[in-house]
């Protein structure tokens, strides 16, 4: 049997994506550009599903705000109940521990040598309290391989990271310095992925 059919859709931005912090599992709002991504890949959303055949489609969220927020708006956009569909914990953001509010230059200064083992391995490096994209990768799998039907989820930057090196699209070198873009959607689709945005 195929696997379902997802679409993937990062958080619209915040002002510490603007600013280029570790936000982690830290519930940081959305900002106005973030809500605006939001809605465009509700339309984007919208010409995806219009090319296939009606599949009654299961919504599943992070449990950060800034998850729950775009797809609250990516539904109203697609003219559904903004708050009908599912919050799984296992689609939460890679931890950054001790270093979540950080930037990595801020790091840099006062943590040299652990930001430099990091950039040496990043996959299986986790800072102070936290946890490597390595162990975050098991847990989004595990959420995956529990889908029953196509799904349209939205979560983090780090989670999608985590899943397609899973499921063989990018290996674990490449993909922790993939650019995971907002106001995008990502349909994979078994073994490979497609962006639109």
């Amino acid at each position: 049997m195929s696997s379902p059919l997802l679409y993937y859709i990062r958080h619209g931005e915040t002002d510490w994506n603007r600013e280029s912090r570790l936000q982690g599992r830290r519930d940081i709002p959305m900002n106005a550009n973030g809500r605006a991504q939001a809605g465009a890949c509700g339309e984007i959303l919208r010409g995806l599903i219009a090319r296939e055949p009606e599949t009654g489609l299961d919504f599943v969220s992070s449990p950060l705000g800034r998850a729950r927020e775009t797809m609250e708006l990516v539904r109203a956009t697609l003219g559904l109940e903004p708050q009908s569909y599912r919050v799984d914990d296992r689609l939460t953001e890679v931890s950054f521990g001790d270093w979540e509010g950080f930037t990595l230059e801020e790091l840099r200064r006062h943590s040299p040598e652990a930001v430099a083992a990091r950039e040496r391995d990043k996959w299986n490096f986790a800072p102070p309290g936290a946890e490597s994209y390595a162990a975050m990768s098991q847990r989004v799998r595990g959420w995956y391989d529990s889908l029953q039907r196509d799904t349209v989820a939205v979560a983090h930057g780090g989670t999608l990271r985590g899943l397609i090196v899973q499921l063989g699209i990018y290996s674990a070198e490449e993909a922790p310095f993939l650019d995971i873009g907002q106001g995008v959607v990502y349909a994979i689709d078994g073994g490979s992925m497609s962006r639109y945005g």
